[in-house]
Parts: C-alpha cells; structure tokens; sequence
C-alpha cells in the first residue's frame, strides 16, 4: 500500500478510536493544534490544565506566524486553529473565546511615560517597532492607525514580540503589543504602556476549523475547556 494511503488509514483508524471512545464516555487520543505565536503565553496554561484533567490524551502543537497557521489550516492539517485575526476568505467556524487588548509599549525612561491621556498626534516624531507584516498585531495596528489618519514612523519590523520588547527596552522606539506578550511585571522588562486615547485596541483570540468538518471528541472536549477557562480569566482579570 502507498505511504499516503498508509497515512490515511492510520489517520481515519484513529478518528474511529476516538469515535468508539466518545461512546463509552472516554477521551484520549491526539489533539492537533496549530497556533501563532502569540498564543504560546496562555496556550501552555490552557493545555496544561486540560491534560491534567484528561491525561489520556496526547498534544502535537505547532506555534508558527499567522502564515504557517494559514498553511496548515487551508491543508486542514490540524483539529484546530488559534489566531487573532480570521481569514475572511476562506469558510471556516471561527469561535471568538478571549479578548486580546494591544497596547502601546514605551521604554521605562521615554518622555511620555506615566503621562495621563496622550493623543496620537503627540507621537509623530516618535520611532516604531513593528511586527512583520501579516501578523495579526501588525494587521490590527495598521488598521487602527488608518482609522485615525496617523502614519507611524517604521524604523524596524521583527518577527517576534520577544524581539519587539527588547528593541523598545533598548530605546529603539514605540511598539503595539498584545497584553498577553506583557509578564505580570512588564516594568521589569524595562518597557512601559503609553496611556494613549484610543488604546487599547480591541482585538479577540479565535478557535477555527474548516466549515464541514466534523471534530473528533477529542476537539470537541478542548472547545468546551478553552470555553471554561476564558470564562474564568475574564471574571478574574484586574
């Protein structure tokens, strides 16, 4: 038999095991996930409790940029998919689950810090360090600079937020981040949040997965976790 044929049958073998496994009221298997980077500062949390509460089962996670996730979605490679801005194009269930507020980070020593209501205007003359194009920050950002007729000066596009905070903690610029990119004690990061009018801007995490497919049990369970956490971080957030 051909190796695609093999693959297939391991692959429809395992759906019909976790199929038989959902009747007798089990979950185990392997779940799929494909996620953009962002994602990996809650994603551990939210597999580590659901293994706890399903030991049985296995995770396979891929943590890409936005591209990568997009690859393997149009190839349905995953159960499921974790982004900040769903493709409009394609036909997919998306499922909105956590907000993702970006906020506009400043070296601790900037001559803005800890000023009260600043207007976007104010930051002009200011220097910005951006994600890569395509992200879903740089998508959001973009747009919402758009909307207010601002024009940010780029001095460095980078293609990760761990290179974005330090190059702002560096005195290289300002830079839009999602909270979630932020430690508990970001000062110690040496950045700080601008108090800019307009920010934070309002963006949410998505679950997606092609239109007509049908989730394994497995999924299904994960969906209904990520459900009861979001939840929970929500009423507990400050």
């Amino acid at each position: 038999m051909p190796p695609v044929c093999d693959a297939l049958m391991v692959k429809k073998w395992a759906a019909f095991e976790q199929q038989i496994d959902a009747f007798k009221g089990l979950t185990r298997g392997r779940l799929r996930l494909a996620v953009v980077s962002t994602a990996k500062y809650f994603v551990p949390d939210l597999l580590g409790q659901f293994c706890a509460q399903y030991p049985d089962a296995d995770i396979s996670l891929e943590v890409l940029n936005r591209d990568g996730v997009l690859e393997r979605l149009m190839d349905n490679r995953d159960d499921l998919y974790i982004m900040s801005q769903p493709p409009d194009q394609l036909p997919l269930i998306r499922h909105e689950f956590l907000p993702n507020r970006l906020v506009l980070i400043a070296p601790r020593s900037h001559r803005l810090a800890g000023q009260p209501r600043l207007e976007v205007k104010m930051l002009g003359d200011e220097r910005f360090i951006a994600r890569e194009r395509g992200s879903g920050t740089r998508m959001a950002s973009d747009a919402w600079f758009a909307s207010k007729g601002f024009h940010p000066l780029i001095r460095l596009e980078l293609g990760s937020n761990e290179a974005v905070k330090r190059s702002v903690a560096a005195g290289m610029g300002l830079a839009v981040v999602s909270e979630h990119a932020l430690s508990q004690h970001h000062p110690l990061e040496d950045v700080v949040v601008l108090d800019v009018d307009g920010f934070p801007i309002k963006s949410s995490w998505w679950t997606l997965y092609p239109a007509g497919k049908r989730l394994s049990p497995l999924a299904s369970v994960f969906l209904e976790h990520i459900d009861a956490m979001a939840q929970r971080w929500y009423k507990n957030r400050p």
